[in-house]
């Protein structure tokens, strides 16, 4: 689908934007499953200022949606209108660390901010070099993995509102729960800080090669798949589930559920954005025939159908 081009209205307004402005942008590439259609407009902001910027003058009628390095997204075929957010390690993936406090940009990858950790002798942050994402999708989705989880280490985050105005939010003003946070979803957050704890550098990266251990030989992280399909209902492991419905290796058009690891769904060369939501569908119907449970989509599903 094509849109109506907005961006000479758009630069119009705005004459002081430094950031990058596209029309009817593809973001299958931006994705891991690499499907789906156009973004209207996508835009890279060049900083904090320059998205307050762009929030603060962009019409309140035309929808805003954020999206990190996409490991946990399905852009449906018929693409996104009004404007797609995307920011750039360039302007917001900084990370350093202090003491026992490391700072980090929402675009920084969850895997740097556990190396940054690990290189200041800081643990309680190796969860993260497990997780194939960005900060701010971590801070929005309480990611977590191999035993931690974001609300176990999140100091603050601050952020943008869809007036342009700045804000900041502790632990408890984030109101987390299981992979969710409570905060405005309008609210695009620009960078965290997290609290580790000192540790011995040997015992640091152990953990790590453990968490890197067990995603190279429990998940296909060579395909074109996304992150964990679905959320683990409670007492309950969602491959497992899965497993037992009889979906292993299930099939519809190009995508499949792995034979790794069933919460995992692959694009094996020519999916859709529909074929991929179409089998996740198909999944959650048959473990709710088959147990009488409902599973829950932990992956993001953006944009129109067709």
């Amino acid at each position: 689908m094509t849109f109506p081009d907005l961006t000479p209205d758009l630069r119009a307004t705005m004459p002081e934007l430094r950031g990058r402005l596209l029309a009817n942008e593809s973001l299958a590439p931006l994705t891991w499953f690499r499907v789906g259609g156009r973004a209207q407009i996508l835009f890279t902001p060049a900083d904090e200022d320059d998205l307050a910027y762009f929030l603060a003058n962009l019409p309140g009628e035309i929808p805003v949606t954020v999206v990190g390095v996409g490991s946990n997204l399905i852009v449906r075929d018929g693409g996104m209108p009004g404007v797609v957010i995307r920011l750039s390690p360039r302007g917001f993936g900084e990370t350093s660390a202090e003491g026992d406090i490391v700072r980090a940009g929402t675009a920084a990858l969850d895997k740097r901010v556990a190396e940054t950790a690990a290189a200041a002798n800081i643990g309680g942050l190796e969860f993260y070099f497990g997780i194939p994402g960005t900060i701010g999708g971590a801070l929005r989705m309480n990611a977590g993995a191999n035993g931690g989880e974001t609300k176990d280490v999140l100091i603050e985050a601050t952020g943008i509102g869809r007036d342009g105005s700045k804000h900041s939010f502790d632990n408890a003003g984030m109101k987390f729960v299981y992979r969710n946070s409570g905060v405005d979803p309008s609210i695009i957050f620009t960078s965290a800080r997290f609290r580790g704890r000192i540790a011995p550098p040997e015992a640091i990266r152990a953990r790590m090669d453990e968490v890197q251990n067990h995603r190279e030989t429990a998940q296909p992280i060579r395909e074109k798949t996304g992150g964990s399909t679905f959320k683990n209902p409670p007492g309950h492991s969602a491959w497992k589930l899965i497993d037992a419905a009889g979906c292993r290796g299930l099939r519809v058009g190009g995508a499949q559920v792995s034979e790794m690891h069933c919460n995992f769904l692959i694009n094996t060369g020519d999916a859709t954005g529909h074929d991929i939501e179409t089998l996740g569908e198909t999944v959650r119907a048959r473990v709710k025939e088959n147990s009488g449970i409902e599973l829950q989509w932990e992956i993001k599903r953006i944009g129109i159908a067709v």
